[in-house]
């Protein structure tokens, strides 16, 4: 099994910016407390200690009430008026001196200006951080009501939503009214879209219906020949094919929506049912529907879990060898906890290059590009959709020998629908 990768952790636009705050200003103040190092020191050469204390050697010629002693003070690069320059020892003592105090000069200031360039560039980033929340907050506000959107149980729902920020023309304002005007363009869809499904599932359907019953009417007359009859076998068999394309298509435009309202399902009693339930197609077909129910308990729509396995049990049979083919379906509960669902079947052989268009919309194999196909077209798209409604994947992969094997993989039951 291969080692998941660790992403690194993403730096927030606020950490940033508030490095790039601290970091520009500790730049600025590393040049001026250098530049302010270089003047000071040039000023220290410069100038020097120019008054120094000599001693007098030799005692007065006549005695005097004064001292012994007198202290002259002289400069110890110019000769006295009294006496000669100052001796060597004098002038290393004064060296010392001068030395002494340009290492301590610099030493403050570095030390000193080290500690004030510190205290200031926390503060300064202290200041960036607050500035650069504050700047960022309707950015923040922008991203939570997408989230809210994104994360709604539903698609269609959420994006009543708007952000609605007041305040300053600029950049952030214009991306918050740009964002409202999407969402307000998704929501007049999603809504023709509702009442689209809504009109058509009369509309279309009861023209269908009322045709079926002046067919049957028809053919049930003591009057109609045999040609009658036959004519409405053909058009009843079409008229069948044409309410299975609608119902195919409103269950698609109703199963791209997630499921909202949720309740315990264990796929092992859904399995069991549709191979009770397709047992009589399979038979007429000459093909045996082999069912291994397992365990596999999930949350959701029933109705459409059971369509979901019904038209992968229906689409193993259609397309099959006919005499001696088999479809098998089973349940189960994986190693990682989730839920799947396996239907293979025996059949013609299937490209693998052919896989990914079966899960389209009115996609067929080549040899069923038919108008008396034995479907719609819309088998695997509903199973593609119910699967993404509840949270789940469908794969598929051809069997060697010919036919197909199918995988839906759904979450597992969550824990609150778990009694006890």
């Amino acid at each position: 099994m291969r080692a998941r990768r660790v992403l690194p952790r993403r730096v927030t636009l606020r950490a940033r910016l508030t490095l790039i705050y601290g970091g520009l200003f500790l730049v600025a103040g590393m040049l001026l407390l250098g530049v302010t190092y270089v003047l000071f020191t040039q000023q220290l050469d410069r100038s020097g200690t120019k008054v120094v204390t000599r001693q007098s050697l030799h005692p007065p010629a006549t005695p005097t009430a004064g001292p012994a002693r007198d202290r002259v003070f002289l400069s110890p690069d110019a000769p006295g008026e009294g006496g000669p320059p100052a001796d060597a020892e004098l002038q290393r003592w004064m060296q010392r001196q001068r030395e002494s105090l340009h290492d301590a000069a610099i030493t403050s200031l570095l030390a000193q200006g080290t500690i004030a360039l510190v205290v200031v560039g926390g503060t300064a980033a202290g200041l960036g951080w607050l500035i650069a929340g504050r700047v960022l907050a309707p950015l923040h506000r922008v991203t939570d009501t997408a989230r809210r959107i994104a994360g709604a149980p539903a698609a269609d729902r959420g994006l009543h939503e708007r952000i609605a920020l007041r305040g300053p023309d600029d950049e952030v304002k214009e991306l918050a009214d740009t964002f409202d005007t999407m969402v307000e363009r998704l929501d007049r869809s999603f809504d023709g879209q509702r009442r689209f499904v809504a009109n058509a599932s009369h509309e279309l359907r009861t023209p269908l219906t009322l045709g079926r019953a002046l067919v049957e009417l028809a053919m049930h007359r003591r009057s109609a020949s045999a040609d009658v009859r036959q004519l409405g076998e053909q058009l009843l068999e079409i008229n069948s094919r044409h309410e299975r394309l609608i119902a195919g298509l409103l269950l698609l435009a109703g199963s791209e929506h997630e499921i909202v309202d949720r309740a315990p399902v264990d796929l092992a009693d859904v399995v069991g049912h549709v191979a009770a339930q397709t047992a009589p197609e399979a038979g007429r077909a000459g093909v045996v529907v082999h069912e291994e129910p397992g365990e596999a308990p999930t949350a959701g729509d029933a109705l459409l879990l059971e369509r979901l396995v019904q038209n992968l049990v229906e689409n193993g049979i259609r397309h099959n060898t006919g005499g001696g083919g088999w479809v098998r379906v089973a349940s189960r509960t994986r190693q990682d906890g989730r839920v799947e669902v396996e239907v293979g079947n025996s059949g013609p052989a299937v490209p693998p290059y052919e896989v990914p268009a079966l899960f389209e919309p009115f996609r067929r194999l080549d040899s069923d590009r038919l108008v008396t196909a034995k479907g719609a077209g819309l088998g695997l798209s509903i199973v593609r959709s119910v699967a993404r409604a509840h949270g789940g994947e469908v794969t598929a992969r051809p069997r060697e020998g010919g036919g197909l094997t199918v995988t839906v993989t759904l979450p597992a039951c969550p824990q609150e629908f778990v009694p006890g």
